[in-house]
C-alpha cells in the first residue's frame, strides 16, 4: 500500500456493561465496574487501526498524545480515526492524527501518533 497524507481508517465499537465488567475484572479490581468506556480501551481502538489497517502490518509505535475531552457513554457506538498528516520517508515515519467521537459526534478525545514503518515511500 502506498502511504499518502489525508489517507484515514476508521474502526466503530460499541462497548457493552459485559465489557466493563470484563475489563474491570482484568484491571483486578472487580469491585470498581467504570461507568464510562476507560482510556485504555479507546487507545486500543487506535492501536488496532494503526497495527492493522493504516499503515497496517509491520508498523511500530514510537509516540501517542491523547487528550480527553469528553467522557466515553457504554453501550453507544464510539468511531476512531487515524489520519495520516505527515510522511517523513528518509526517516521511515509517519505522522498520524487520532480521534474518537460518539455517535453523536461529541469528540470524546483527539491526539497524534508518531509510528516507524519500514517502507514509507516517497512524499
Amino acid at each position: 500500500m502506498t502511504l499518502e497524507p489525508g489517507q484515514q481508517a476508521r474502526l466503530s465499537r460499541t462497548y457493552s456493561d459485559q465489557d466493563m465488567r470484563d475489563f474491570a475484572l482484568l484491571s483486578g479490581d472487580d469491585t470498581k465496574v467504570p461507568e464510562t468506556v476507560p482510556g485504555p480501551l479507546i487507545g486500543g481502538l487506535f492501536s488496532y487501526l494503526l497495527g492493522v489497517r493504516l499503515p497496517g502490518r509491520g508498523t511500530n509505535y514510537l509516540k501517542q498524545s491523547l487528550e480527553f475531552l469528553a467522557p466515553a457513554p457504554v453501550g453507544e457506538e464510539l468511531t476512531a480515526s487515524v489520519t495520516i498528516t505527515r510522511l517523513r520517508p528518509e526517516k521511515h515515519l509517519v505522522d498520524l492524527e487520532t480521534v474518537c467521537e460518539a455517535a453523536d459526534g461529541t469528540r470524546i478525545c483527539q491526539g497524534r501518533a508518531l509510528v516507524y514503518v519500514e517502507d514509507v515511500g516517497k512524499e
